[in-house]
């Protein structure tokens, strides 16, 4: 039996993302659960591994949206078991958040929709070589959990990408996201353009042109770190 990796999420888009091909290239099965439309956390079984993706919840909301409960309760099972666990944009905000940073909007409204650049920390070392250009849909950010270390930012936000011990990541971008996925956001979410910081589509189309590629070799080469494939 191969093994297994929870794959939290917060839409109904198709499963189309880099992390289910990569994971079915390399020999584990994905196991979807979506609990803001009921499924739960606590019969999924043995996983070796989950991933928490992005969605429009507001993640401080949790009387309004109780589903978010069950989550920040898988995100302690995962640290307690030692799981490796990464979060996507707002599944970055609940790791964050659950363990006791900010996560919310900024006072200054600016989004990030389209294809933005990314620079490593001093602190990055081969998680992040060099900068890079990665796709962005969010205007929402979190502080810095308490013992995380931070490995990238941009000038607009700091904190994009954060590991937690050795096998707790948490990411503001959208690596993940391949240029079929973007094209439906960008039908999705016309009504985010023109706000500020939001590229039109004209930019978006030629950065993607541009960067994709490259985005997807490294997202590539991080899962080959952070899993590796099965036995």
């Amino acid at each position: 039996m191969a093994p297994r990796v929870l794959l939290v999420r917060h839409g109904d888009e198709p499963n189309d993302d880099r992390v289910v091909t990569w994971l079915a290239a390399n020999g584990y099965e994905a196991v979807t659960r979506k609990p803001f439309s009921g499924d739960r956390l606590d019969n999924v079984g043995e996983v070796v591994a989950s991933v928490i993706y992005g969605g429009l919840f507001d993640v401080f909301e949790t009387s309004k949206h109780p589903f978010l409960l069950e989550e920040d309760r898988w995100i302690s099972q995962c640290l307690e078991q030692g799981i490796p666990l990464l979060g996507i944009c707002q599944g970055c905000q609940q790791i964050a958040y659950h363990l006791g940073a900010w996560a919310g909007a900024p006072e200054d409204e600016y989004f990030e929709f389209g294809y933005y650049p990314l620079e490593p920390t001093e602190e990055a070392e081969s998680f992040l070589a060099e900068p890079l250009v990665v796709t962005q849909a969010h205007y929402h950010t979190f502080d810095l959990p308490e013992g995380a270390v931070r490995l990238a930012g941009n000038a607009q936000y700091p904190n994009q990408a954060f590991r937690y011990g050795d096998n707790v990541y948490g990411f503001q971008f959208h690596a993940e996201v391949t240029p079929a996925g973007f094209r439906r956001w960008q039908d999705s979410k016309k009504h985010v353009y023109g706000r500020p910081g939001v590229q039109d589509v004209q930019t978006q189309n030629r950065l993607m042109d541009a960067h994709d590629a490259a985005q997807g070799r490294w997202f590539n080469g991080f899962l080959d770190s952070f899993l590796g494939r099965a036995a």
